[in-house]
């Protein structure tokens, strides 16, 4: 079995050899082979990851985490970082998903990306993007895990910009791109600090400093405090957020990418891996983690009732969903932030690639104002986007009502104020979702076909010229088949942590070593449980119901629910365009004038005087040995003079 552990360098190695051979020879294979190698090097990687679990298992839970060195990397004295690879139950987890989840997009793109010009460039982007998602999570140290993390924040202003002739869309990627470079600072100075501390970065020599020694609380909560700001950007909390809904000018494919199983994972899976820094950092730390968590999530839920793109209400929708993990992260339930993370891995992804292959049959129509009727013509995209729905509206026995339901009692046990809000959120999770199907998939249709058949049963030629002219379809097989294995998942991932009893805690379990004891556990009985899952599921449903009030029996008019102020995200997005074109850019000018007449006069001033100082001695350089030795003399004579004036004679 051990064998099988030194097998985890071939994880990242199989998406780096599809970048490498795809570089080479993408424009020789071309469409559609080029997507077919990506998808295979996915594949491949998903066998390793397997492989590797397998060889874990094999092993006692305190021994799951070996450690695989390939090279020395960065040898500078006291500092060094090795190229090794950490195999452990959180590790391999990430990787399971990433690499899972990553194949199934790659093989949903060959249909998706059908005609683009670009057909096997975006293969070499996705295949990266892969590549730096895995060494972000598999690497042994804070340095590897950078290089992975400004990665994955390259890649996706690859994708992002991916349509780069719209500039809409070049706009989104340069936005994307930016906002993360101010968590990138959080994660390097957070990096900094620990090597000042621990004088490593490598996990296991500061978690095993940590044990032996302890590390002061101020210090701590400095390294979380710096952490979390390089998790708010990646994964989206507030303020960071505004470049995860504009990154839906992407192909969907790249959408399902970032927002379901990679790059916006990334936040939490830090958070988790440094435990028992949080472990040892101030009370008001994880309470920071947890606000800010539950304050997204509201956030973001408010804003997403009244999204009319159908891709932006699901971006909203996963700033919703990963502030629901930060909660559970400063709550001390890392397994319930990790179950979340898997479940909605299943269920976002499923989500997203499903209206790829609506916004594919709807002619690259995107405002769900415009759909209506889709159930019939679009029968497998339909049938799986309700899976997807009632997962992430946590209506049991979906797999999001487990993972969610177990955060909500997390929160209970933390904050009775903290669980309402979160409560609330799910609530409005389940309304909008619910709305978003029924305008999409129900109800009467926005669109005529090219008989006009619909128009004229609703009015004639006058309604025919008034709806946009559409002819939906169903998408290719490979399309459809990661929708019908996604929503499999969705729908079953629940069983990896059943609440029922201790023995169907099977990732607690799984992931117990790498949490050293840190995780919090629920204080209460069963039958507390019993009633926070029934008040869960009624809340779940009421979502649902009032959904269907509003928009199937229209009992309520929709414009007093989807108000401008939310349309707009409570105008925090044009707040800082506002702000970074006005205030911001002017102080940006003056910085930059500092820098060039002061910082830059200095150095230059400097320069300029040494070399006219230079220009002058240069004189006394004559070239004639009788003015050397002259020199020589006269210094000769006042040495020996010092030296008797010392001596006191």
């Amino acid at each position: 079995m051990g064998a099988l552990v030194d097998l985890v360098w071939l994880i990242p190695a199989f998406p780096l050899a599809g970048v490498l051979i795809l570089m080479a020879l993408g424009r020789r294979l071309g469409e559609p082979r080029a997507g077919w190698l990506a998808t295979a090097m996915m594949g491949g990687s998903f066998t390793a990851t397997l492989l590797v679990f397998i060889g874990l298992v094999g092993h006692d839970g305190d021994e799951r985490a070996i450690v695989v060195t390939l090279f020395e990397w960065v040898p500078a004295g006291s500092l060094a970082v090795d190229i090794g690879f950490l195999a452990d139950p959180l590790s391999i987890t990430m990787s399971l998903f990433v690499t899972g989840v990553g194949a199934l997009i790659h093989l949903y793109s060959i249909g998706y990306m059908h005609g683009d010009e670009g057909f096997s460039r975006f293969f070499v982007y996705l295949n990266l993007f892969a590549f730096s998602m895995l060494m972000l999570v598999l690497g042994d140290n804070l340095l590897l895990a950078f290089l992975g993390w400004e990665g994955v924040g390259a890649c996706s202003y690859l994708l992002i910009s991916f349509w780069f002739g719209d500039e809409a869309n070049a706009s989104a990627g340069k936005k994307a791109f930016v906002t993360n470079r101010v968590g990138d600072w959080g994660f390097l100075v957070a990096m900094f600090l620990a090597f000042l501390t621990f004088g490593s970065l490598q996990y296991g020599e500061i978690f095993f400093e940590i044990e032996s020694h302890g590390v002061a609380a101020g210090t701590a909560s400095a390294i979380v405090v710096l952490l979390l700001v390089g998790a708010a950007g990646k994964s989206a909390q507030f303020p960071l957020h505004i470049w995860l809904p504009d990154a839906m000018a992407g192909p969907t494919p790249v959408s399902a990418l970032i927002h379901a199983a990679t790059m916006v994972t990334a936040g939490v899976y830090l958070l988790t891996r440094m435990n028992p820094v949080i472990a040892e950092a101030h009370g008001w730390v994880p309470d920071l983690i947890m606000w800010v968590g539950l304050g997204t999530a509201l956030m973001a839920a408010t804003i997403a009732v009244a999204q009319n793109d159908i891709k932006k209400v699901l971006a909203y929708s996963t700033v919703s969903q990963l502030g629901f993990m930060f909660v559970a992260v400063g709550s001390g339930a890392y397994v319930a932030a990790i179950f979340h993370m898997v479940t909605h891995a299943f269920f976002k992804a499923l989500l997203f690639l499903g209206a790829g292959s609506v916004i594919h049959g709807m002619d690259g129509d995107q405002d769900i104002r415009r759909y209506g009727g889709l159930a019939r013509l679009l029968p497998l995209t339909s049938m799986t986007f309700v899976a997807g729905w009632l997962a992430i509206a946590g209506v049991p026995p979906f797999s999001g009502f487990w993972s969610k339901d177990e955060i909500l009692a997390y929160a209970y046990a933390e904050n009775k104020v903290l669980w309402v809000l979160l409560l609330a959120t799910a609530i409005l999770t389940a309304f909008y979702m619910t709305r978003l199907v029924l305008m999409a998939f129900f109800g009467p249709r926005r669109w005529t076909d090219e008989t006009d058949e619909q128009a004229e049963a609703d009015g004639g030629e006058r309604a025919a010229n008034s709806l946009p002219r559409r002819h939906p379809h169903e998408s290719p097989w490979t399309m459809t088949a990661p929708l019908v294995l996604l929503a499999g998942l969705a729908v079953v991932a629940g069983v990896l942590n059943l609440p029922f009893s201790k023995d169907l805690h099977f990732l607690e379990t799984w992931l117990e070593p790498a949490l050293f004891g840190n995780a919090a556990h629920v204080p209460f009985g069963g039958g507390t449980k019993w009633i926070l899952a029934a008040v869960a599921i009624i809340g779940s449903l009421l979502g649902v119901s009032a959904g269907a009030a509003v928009y199937a029996r229209r009992r309520i008019d929709p414009a007093r629910i989807e108000h401008p102020f939310l349309a707009r995200a409570w105008r925090i997005d044009e707040i800082v365009t506002a702000f970074m074109g006005g205030p911001g850019r002017r102080a940006f000018e003056r910085t930059t004038r500092f820098d060039e007449q002061v910082v830059d006069g200095a150095v230059n001033t400097t320069g300029t005087l040494i070399r006219r100082a230079g220009t002058r001695l240069r004189a006394a350089q004559t070239g004639f040995v009788r003015s050397y030795a002259l020199g020589i003399a006269i210094g000769a004579v006042g040495l020996l003079a010092w030296f008797v004036s010392r001596a006191g004679f």
